[in-house]
């Protein structure tokens, strides 16, 4: 297993969207939402995880349509990926 990011499904998405990762190793993660101009809008993790696989979802409700940016980030990577919320 690989400490990766996967593509947020649906995507694009009304109301809310799954974000799944994998992580290797006993890690801090830390999972954020940044709107187009950079600002963090949501925190959806940040702890200490063991290892395995998860899938967070990420509620739009209270956000205005438009592109979005998650990024995953442990000590020693980090990664970012588009998603779109269409109302």
């Amino acid at each position: 297993m690989e400490l990766s990011l996967k593509s947020a499904y649906p995507n694009p998405f009304n109301p809310s969207t799954n974000i799944s990762y994998s992580i290797p190793a006993n890690n801090f993660v830390s999972l954020k939402v940044y709107d187009s101009i950079g600002k963090a809008v949501a925190e959806l993790v940040n702890e200490i995880q063991e290892v395995g696989n998860y899938t967070i979802t990420f509620d739009g409700r209270n956000v205005s349509s438009g592109v979005y940016y998650y990024v995953l980030s442990t000590p020693n990577y980090w990664e970012v990926k588009k998603m779109l919320l269409i109302r």
